[in-house]
């Protein structure tokens, strides 16, 4: 059984994540936020089943789309795909008592699995709502990130027009069978520049700008 000390010592050695960064998964409990049954796999670097064919990413692909992100103490954040909330957990402790996670989800069990999660875990800077996350969450908008959990056909305007000038977007672009893990930045002017970072694999995301169930 991998611990977390493994993980953390493999990250310093191959990736330069920050160290609020690495903070953040110290004090984030990933057996918190996964089935019972799997807690002894909670430090293992894959994937884990949830429920309704959905998954909690690797810690690393977590990680990696974390420091692409950039976050900052007070920044907003949204989310796409809230899952069991880990993500959202690591970035709610990254932005701070004076940021705010809101992070959304279209499967009824992962909505009620995530707030346990984060209730148990004390994190009181994440709101999850139950709504189709592809085109943002304008009552909470502007956001200064945005993350999207599951594989996107492209980053939809309308979710766009809620990010800031000079905010960022991460996300996994492609179809439902290979993704590429790509970074907007956009500018004043609302121009994305765009940059690649590999290929990985999500589970779809639904909805209006989503693959079609």
């Amino acid at each position: 059984m991998i611990q977390k000390s493994g993980l953390l010592e493999f990250w310093k050695e191959n990736f330069s994540f920050r160290d609020i960064e690495l903070r953040a998964f110290r004090e984030v409990k990933r057996e918190d936020f996964i089935p019972e049954k799997l807690k002894n796999a909670a430090y293992e670097d894959m994937p884990l089943p949830l429920m309704r064919g959905k998954t909690i990413s690797q810690p690393t692909t977590v990680m990696m789309m974390t420091n692409l992100l950039e976050l900052e103490k007070g920044e907003k954040v949204f989310e796409i795909g809230t899952g069991s909330g880990y993500q959202a957990a690591i970035a709610a402790s990254i932005v701070g008592p004076k940021g705010k996670v809101i992070t959304t989800e279209v499967v009824p069990e992962l909505i009620h699995f995530a707030k346990q999660n984060l209730k148990k875990a004390k994190i009181n800077n994440v709101a999850v709502y139950e709504e189709d996350g592809s085109k943002g969450y304008k009552k909470e908008a502007p956001y200064d990130k945005i993350i999207i959990t599951a594989a996107c056909k492209e980053f939809p305007k309308e979710l766009l027009d809620q990010l800031k000038p000079n905010g960022m977007i991460v996300g996994p672009v492609g179809n439902q069978n290979e993704q590429e893990m790509v970074r907007g930045i956009k500018d004043k002017n609302g121009h994305l520049e765009l940059e690649f970072f590999g290929q990985f694999l999500f589970t779809p995301m639904y909805g209006k700008y989503g693959f079609e169930i």
